[in-house]
């Protein structure tokens, strides 16, 4: 079951309503965030709260104040309960708007919705798929409710039998997933494309980058083609459902893993226990 909360209530999805005219619908002028529930808390809200306020900045949407967020993911939870694994998806629209680009002069839409969730399966499948990426887009670096793309990427990947589908940019360098950022194990260092690539600021791959420097884990920003992939001796997927997880099959071609990939899991995992806000 979802709950959802809107308009400072806290509603069943099946009663939750959004106008016909919102833009987020019409237009996709919205923003997301997407975060971990663990026994009842939220995984790294601080974080995510940041990042939905640099997206709006980006669209240019005026972001509801951390507080009210916060206010209302406790509701969420108290009228959910303490779930084990959870889904919290926290979303920002203009409003509702004209049929067309243009915004009208109307307060933006504040709705979130929590959900049970389930863990990944242990073995991932990944594919490479044709589309590109645009590193110069004016929305590069924001997490817009604009995910056709990401949803025509996803479906070609469960066609071919997998989970995540990963894309270059126009450069031809590698990039991201459709909802995961991409870490390599290329001769010895674990290498992740830059923010300059076009990939989303994913809060994992945040904590990550943070807690691999700290602990020593060779790691580095790098870009590299695409073709990188057929060299990597260990591909790993990073996102706030998904922690820092090894993929077991890429285009088809098995990967035993490395060393390196199980200490960076290992890492995390560890580094994550020591608290729920980092």
């Amino acid at each position: 079951m979802t709950t959802v909360w809107i308009d400072g209530q806290v509603v069943d999805a099946a009663q939750a309503r959004v106008g016909a005219l919102d833009h987020g619908l019409t237009v996709g002028d919205g923003v997301f965030e997407t975060c971990k529930v663990l026994h009842g808390s939220v995984f790294a809200l601080t974080r995510h709260l940041r990042r939905l306020e640099r997206s709006c900045a980006v669209l240019g949407l005026v972001c509801p104040t951390p507080d009210l967020v916060r206010a209302a993911t406790e509701a969420l939870l108290a009228a959910e309960g303490p779930l084990p694994l959870g889904r919290l998806r926290i979303t920002v629209t203009g409003g509702a708007g004209p049929l067309g680009s243009d915004r009208a002069d109307s307060s933006p839409t504040l709705v979130l919705a929590l959900s049970a969730a389930s863990p990944w399966p242990e073995r991932i499948a990944v594919v490479s798929v044709p589309w590109r990426r645009n590193e110069h887009s004016a929305v590069t670096g924001a997490k817009t409710t604009s995910y056709a793309e990401n949803v025509v990427a996803l479906h070609r990947a469960h066609e071919q039998g997998a989970h995540e589908a990963l894309m270059a940019n126009t450069a031809g360098n590698l990039c991201e997933g459709t909802g995961s950022n991409v870490v390599l194990d290329l001769d010895g260092v674990l290498v992740t494309p830059p923010l300059s690539s076009g990939c989303l600021a994913g809060i994992t791959r945040e904590l990550f980058l943070e807690w691999a420097l700290a602990d020593g884990l060779p790691v580095v920003e790098r870009d590299e083609p695409l073709d990188a992939l057929a060299r990597a001796r260990d591909v790993l997927l990073t996102s706030s459902t998904r922690n820092v997880q090894q993929v077991q099959t890429l285009d088809g071609r098995e990967l035993g893993g490395s060393e390196l990939g199980r200490a960076a899991v290992e890492l995390f995992e560890r580094y994550a226990a020591k608290g729920m806000d980092p």
